[in-house]
């Protein structure tokens, strides 16, 4: 320590119950906020980098249904992280992605968010899940075409077939279809922006095989069954809690093989 050091070293001074002072070996005194003052300003930054991640890195969401099992449960906590689709960067084949609803595909119940104040509030900040999303599987995306079923059940992106027992739920049924149990549909060509979606448990998710227009059907909209890019959040990276299940998920390796659409 130098001369200099030593004679503008600081010592703290109290004042009672006003501002807190220290006192430098100078004589000069430097004021700090009142420890309430300190308190509010570290609760309104605390808040200002909890809004920022959420709209701009990562968001906390729960998994409201068994669509995802056997990898995801109803009641997980999950983590959504969204760099990997800055900058033109789009969801990819094998993704778990949450979206929003494009619209009638959740009951009004399954949509409605928390209802208690303190949750509706941490909600809005990205410190609690909120309603009105879905967590599905990318399985096809702009320019795919999806079919259902090759012999062995399993469902083929642009001809070529997914092993998908790494990761969907097997209950007994006929394919890796949606959950009406038809085996035999097709989708796409996956319009420009946007992706074709499913649950990994197949037999109970209303996924995007779920909304494609049946030839016995007259109330329903071709293309409903595609969910539009720009209502992507992000891509789930983190199974959070329970602490037991925590885990880093992955994209498939499956995927690899699909070739891109001719």
């Amino acid at each position: 320590m130098t001369s200099d050091d030593r004679g503008t070293a600081a010592s703290p001074v109290s004042d009672g119950d006003g501002p807190r002072r220290s006192r430098t070996r100078s004589g000069k005194q430097k004021k700090h906020l009142p420890l309430w003052q300190e308190t509010i300003l570290l609760l309104l930054l605390a808040l200002v980098l909890a809004v920022g991640i959420k709209a701009f890195l990562a968001q906390a969401f729960y998994i409201p249904s068994e669509s995802m099992e056997p990898g995801l449960i109803r009641n997980d906590r999950i983590l959504v992280e969204k760099v990997s689709y800055w900058f033109g960067g789009e969801p990819q084949r094998g993704d778990i992605v949450v979206f929003q609803d494009p619209g009638g595909w959740l009951t009004d119940a399954e949509a409605a968010g928390p209802d208690n104040p303190v949750a509706k509030a941490m909600a809005a900040v990205g410190l609690y899940p909120e309603g009105g999303h879905l967590v599905k599987r990318v399985i096809g995306v702009a320019g795919d075409t999806i079919t259902c079923c090759d012999d062995q059940g399993r469902i083929l992106v642009n001809g070529e077939p997914l092993d998908e027992d790494a990761y969907i739920r097997e209950q007994g049924i006929r394919c890796n279809g949606p959950m009406v149990g038809n085996c035999d549909w097709e989708a796409g060509p996956v319009p420009e922006g946007h992706v074709f979606v499913m649950g990994d448990n197949r037999g109970h998710s209303a996924d995007s095989s779920v909304h494609i227009c049946r030839p016995d059907q007259t109330d329903c909209v071709p293309g409903d069954e595609f969910v539009p890019n720009d209502l992507v959040v992000g891509k789930v990276f983190v199974l959070l809690w329970p602490l037991q299940r925590f885990d880093l998920t992955q994209r498939p390796e499956s995927f690899a093989d699909v070739p891109d659409p001719s």
